[in-house]
């Protein structure tokens, strides 16, 4: 017997695997508990109203000054957190039991039930006795401390101190009826209650997106509901608008509700194509994921092309690994002449930064150091140099985290701890060893611009791209269980799409990155990617356009900072041109149903770049800039890195040096 095309063998293991588990350790799948492990697991139950780490902060204000908390937080009871993040707030899958001096109360957000099985959830037992209380759920008896927190899986009965618990609060039963949802193509699909809840087809993962919106993917599918007003509302990706109905289905009927999305703007039709490379099929997560869940993601967005990543998480363990040895240097089996897919990797060092490799025609040898007490050795270049030699375009990802302006010095988004922001690039780029930076992440998108615009403004030449970090093995954990999709890179191809030309318009800088909006930018006719040649005191016309609801701005910036600023639509500006500079357009806009982004709409182009007399630019604020940013990331260095010996740190050492040499001949 063949192997299935989406799941051979090798996969079809892997993914037992995963699913074994997940059943054996929840959602972080047995890996070591470090920060950002627990906050997975946390943010299962938190959305982005919800501030997990404000609260595991608070936690330890009291053990700990300001300057320490930050070493400390492998220390929160995650639990607690959650409590505390959430306020007094009950949410539709984390029902709270209060335990008071008086007594006992169950709080939920009722759900709808279709049938009389037990009704599974999650319950917080939150504690504001003095006393430990023992409430026993299912059977299983748990300790909760005084004002402490619990949260444990509920489906039978609880009772407290030999009461019983009434779980009526938990759900109200109705009858059942379906609908069949159809667009004549695939789409992503929202079937919502008038309480929020979603209803899925039979077999799909639960899946909500960054606004909780609950979604699945496909076209011609049945789905079970509850005989009462549902919503329907139909989408498909960026490049389409949505359309919503509300229809009421008869009990054990059928309902046929024919619904498809307006296309706002047709990228490929202009010879742009949108792109996600920064996507995990499995990392932890509610549901492991097989590969249909991610060829219905795809096709589902529109998204002409999908970077699925290896990557491990906490431990030695890579992910996906198996998929990667089966299908590096060929396109994914659901590829067509509008849709590519690839596997490549996601190399990761907490300390010095993650990156991501687009294809790869072979795996690497490695995909991580720093993990489980291991050295934070070689340095990134390593496996750049690797990444590079198998074909890979690399940049990287989710960049930086904190806050950051354009006037801002390195240390201000250069914080403490190994928080996994890109501290390598700024050398990388020096010595032209990094393709790319996801200015578009999940992360802090004007933080990474500023440092972007540093980064060309000093002389290095990076291309502008998106990656989301989306992971389809989690179901509900903000942006990372939205689409695939939700910012996407648009390369200008030359041809047909094939990861060969995708990789070419990528690496000559023909790109602009979006959470939504269609952005466009020529500088005397020519775009992202250009170059052009001028003399001392020539003048460049600048034109902007934009497509999009959201957009509520558009800026013009030079190296010299912003020149021009207007509404959306159309943007246009002249300049003469004294000293070298580069010209990048922006799009942003507040908080749209269309961003899934929590700080709104926002777009990014490459460059153009405009050499005078034979000269690249190289503004000397930024070059110093550069040189201050690798004089701190020596102090991080020593301070957070872990290695073996003085010769490691003294490769890391030395490879700012040379960056340092290559800034200091950009000088005057």
């Amino acid at each position: 017997m063949c192997d299935d095309p989406l799941l051979p063998a090798p996969v079809a293991r892997a993914l037992a695997e995963y699913r074994e588990l997940r059943d054996a350790h929840g959602p972080c799948w047995g890996e070591p508990p470090i920060t950002y492990v627990t906050q997975a697991w946390a943010t299962v139950f938190l959305d982005r109203r919800y501030n997990y780490w404000n609260a595991a902060r608070r936690q330890l204000a009291d053990l700990y000054p300001p300057e320490q908390i930050e070493d400390h937080l492998e220390e929160v009871d995650p639990e607690r957190a959650v409590r505390d993040a959430l306020a007094g707030d009950v949410l539709d899958n984390l029902a709270a039991l209060r335990l008071t001096p008086e007594g006992f109360a169950l709080e939920a957000d009722t759900q709808v039930v279709l049938d009389d099985r037990p009704f599974r959830t999650s319950l917080l037992l939150d504690s504001s006795t003095d006393e430990p209380v023992t409430v026993v759920v299912d059977g299983t008896p748990y300790e909760v401390p005084p004002h402490g927190a619990r949260v444990v899986a509920l489906e039978r009965d609880v009772s407290v101190g030999g009461q019983p618990v009434d779980l009526s609060p938990l759900s109200r039963r109705v009858e059942a009826a379906t609908i069949r949802v159809r667009a004549g193509f695939p789409c992503r699909w929202n079937v919502t209650g008038a309480n929020g809840q979603g209803w899925y087809p039979e077999g799909a993962p639960p899946k909500r997106d960054g606004h909780r919106r609950p979604y699945f993917h496909g076209d011609d599918l049945v789905v079970t509901v509850p005989a009462e007003p549902i919503t329907v509302t139909v989408a498909r990706g960026m490049e389409y608008t949505s359309s919503e109905v509300v229809v009421t289905p008869e009990a054990g009927a059928q309902t046929l509700v024919e619904l498809a999305p307006e296309r706002l703007y047709d990228a490929a039709a202009r010879g742009w194509y949108g792109g996600d490379l920064h996507v995990h099929l499995n990392w932890m997560g509610e549901e492991p994921a097989a590969p249909t869940l991610a060829a219905a993601a795809q096709h589902g967005e529109d998204l002409h092309v999908l970077n699925l990543v290896a990557g491990n998480v906490a431990s030695g363990r890579v992910y996906d690994i198996e998929a990667l040895a089966h299908w590096a240097g060929k396109d994914l089996p659901w590829s067509d002449d509008r849709h590519l897919a690839r596997i490549g990797v996601e190399y990761r060092n907490d300390v010095v930064g993650h990156l991501t490799a687009f294809g790869l025609l072979e795996p690497p040898r490695h995909y991580h150091t720093g993990f489980e007490g291991t050295a934070d050795w070689p340095p990134n270049t390593a496996a750049l140099e690797e990444l590079r030699a198998l074909g890979g375009v690399t940049s990287y990802g989710h960049p930086f985290h904190t806050a950051f302006s354009d006037d801002d010095p390195p240390d201000v988004v250069l914080s403490d701890g190994r928080n996994c922001a890109a501290r390598e690039i700024v050398a990388d780029a020096a010595l032209g060893l990094i393709d790319t930076l996801d200015v578009l992440n999940h992360s802090s998108v004007q933080a990474t611009a500023a440092v972007y615009r540093r980064l060309i403004g000093a002389g290095n030449r990076l291309a502008v791209t998106a990656g989301t970090d989306a992971v389809l093995s989690f179901c509900r954990r903000g942006t990372a269980s939205s689409p695939p999709g939700w910012e996407r890179v648009y390369a200008n191809v030359a041809g047909p799409l094939t990861a060969e030309s995708f990789t070419e318009a990528v690496l000559l800088g023909r790109t602009f990155a979006t959470t939504g909006p269609w952005l466009e930018l020529t500088v005397n006719g020519h775009g992202p990617g250009d170059t052009l040649e001028l003399a001392p005191g020539q003048r460049v016309e600048i034109v902007v356009s934009s497509i999009g609801p959201e957009v509520e701005s558009l800026e013009i910036r030079t190296a010299a900072g912003v020149l021009a600023q207007g509404p959306p639509g159309r943007l246009v500006a002249s300049m003469a041109v004294d000293e070298p500079t580069y010209v990048v357009a922006i799009a942003s806009g507040g908080a749209h149903p269309r961003s899934m982004h929590s700080a709104g709409a926002y777009a990014h182009t490459s460059p153009v770049y405009v050499d005078v007399a034979g000269e690249h630019v190289a503004r000397a604020a930024d070059v110093r800039w550069c040189l201050a940013w690798l004089d701190r990331l020596e102090v991080l260095l020593r301070e957070y890195g872990t290695f073996e010996s003085a010769a490691q740190l003294d490769d890391h050492l030395d490879l700012y040096e040379r960056a340092r040499a290559v800034y200091r001949q950009r000088l005057p």
